[in-house]
């Protein structure tokens, strides 16, 4: 196995450890992975074991078709959402499927998590869409978040969870962190009052100023 699939099974090892601490899944729920660098290969988490226990020995290493290349585990029952995102998206580097409260909440009763907060539109890009429901694992399933996702950031999985997409592990981790804040934000504001949307041209002028702007270095920072 070459220096980058094992550079990425650390990163993903640790991503996952990651992810549980922020309480953005329990138990050994949701799953991460990346992408290879100028590789068609894709690391992902293993299939029920508890992220405090992952070394890297036990990140699987699949081609994009699925096909095992390294490791002794099974892959993440999700595998065929992660690699048709990574199929229909060259920009997507990272995938990661959460669980967390607030915005499986609004999975749950299939609505949108709306840009109600200005990191949504700067970061995520806009609303969260839904997909709609397909058994978990199932190619449905894979097809429905593949076609909600689109161009965008982030999707809920109706009566499910999350999928957070990015550039890099650390984007698609502070996609997810985001989108739970603003689920979050959006339901407690709707026990106190109406929530205010941020209107379409907002959403537009938010993400191109963040992605021209933001960040040390001039043309902004991390992109999907």
């Amino acid at each position: 196995m070459n220096l980058l699939a094992e550079k990425a099974r650390e990163q993903v090892a640790r991503a996952g450890v990651r992810m549980a601490r922020a309480g953005l899944v329990l138990g050994t729920w949701g799953n991460v992975s990346c992408r290879v660098s100028r590789e068609d290969l894709v690391v992902i988490t293993p299939s029920g074991m508890a992220y405090d226990a992952l070394q890297p020995r036990d990140i699987v290493v699949v081609d994009l078709n699925g096909s095992v290349i390294e490791g002794e585990r099974r892959p993440s029952t999700e595998l065929e959402l992660h690699l048709a995102i990574y199929r229909a998206r060259p920009d997507v580097k990272a995938v990661m499927h959460t669980h967390s409260v607030f915005a499986s909440a609004m999975a749950v009763a299939r609505l949108p998590v709306p840009p109600v907060v200005e990191d949504v539109a700067q970061i995520v890009g806009g609303a969260v869409p839904v997909a709609e429901y397909a058994p978990a694992g199932s190619q449905e399933l894979a097809a429905n978040v593949v076609r909600a996702l689109g161009q965008g950031g982030a999707v809920l999985l109706a009566n499910h969870g999350l999928v957070g997409v990015g550039g890099s592990l650390d984007e698609a981790f502070n996609v997810c962190q985001i989108v739970e804040k603003a689920a979050q934000i959006y339901i407690l504001a709707g026990l106190i009052g109406t929530p205010t949307i941020l209107g379409e041209n907002e959403v537009i002028d938010l993400r191109y100023r963040y992605l021209i702007s933001y960040g040390q270095n001039k043309g902004g920072g991390e992109r999907r």
